[in-house]
């Protein structure tokens, strides 16, 4: 219902550059151009959080991971219209760019089998009730689509109020998925692999 309601009352263009769709692209609220100036994150990196490289002794952000979590990657750079889009999912009301941001991620290699699920991020429901909807609940169904993979919701509760991802640094929102990893391995889980739609750059000096 939601989906329909935004296909009538927005213009059928852009959200970032306001350029008019195509009509196979009218269900698209970001046009094939802006998508494509999305800027993929590239090997060198960690093979283990795809932090880019160059590292000096041990990476930093990954060291004190729990174990089950042993691959993490991001599809493109929070750059060139990638952030706004973020934003417009997280904070814009438009559920349905999550299927833009989706088709960034699937481009992502992950060696998944018939037992995987996809277990989004939870919010607080202080934050839920805002928003109306959970952004990663929406991106996860989206990804489900296009990986063919199932969706599991009810595997993590957010216990606790945390600042908007927009308040912490790229290490802190890194720390978010290696916590919720966390609480998959004490629940069984033996292997876990975290995906991001975007990732800011972390100079790693140590």
């Amino acid at each position: 219902m939601r989906s329909a309601l935004e296909q009538l009352l927005l213009p059928a263009e852009c959200l970032l550059c306001h350029a008019l769709l195509a009509e196979r692209d009218t269900t698209r609220i970001v046009c094939p151009v802006c998508r494509h100036r999305w800027r993929p994150v590239r090997p060198p990196w960690c093979e283990r959080c795809g932090q880019p490289e160059p590292h000096f002794g041990p990476c930093r952000l990954c060291a004190e991971w729990p174990a089950a979590l042993t691959l993490v990657r991001s599809a493109v750079w929070l750059s060139d219209g990638a952030r706004e889009a973020v934003h417009a999912l997280k904070y814009g009301g438009l559920p349905r760019i999550a299927d833009d941001l989706a088709t960034a991620i699937a481009t992502l290699s992950l060696p998944t089998d018939e037992a995987s699920v996809l277990v989004p991020i939870p919010l607080a429901p202080k934050r839920l009730r805002q928003r109306g909807y959970n952004q990663s609940d929406v991106l996860a169904a989206s990804l489900g689509r296009l990986w063919r993979l199932p969706v599991s919701r009810d595997l993590l509760t957010r216990t606790r109020e945390t600042a908007t991802q927009t308040t912490l640094t790229p290490e802190s929102r890194l720390a978010t998925l290696a916590e919720a990893a966390r609480a998959l391995e004490q629940a069984g889980a033996r292997t876990i692999y975290g995906v991001t739609f975007g990732r800011a750059v972390i100079p790693d000096f140590t």
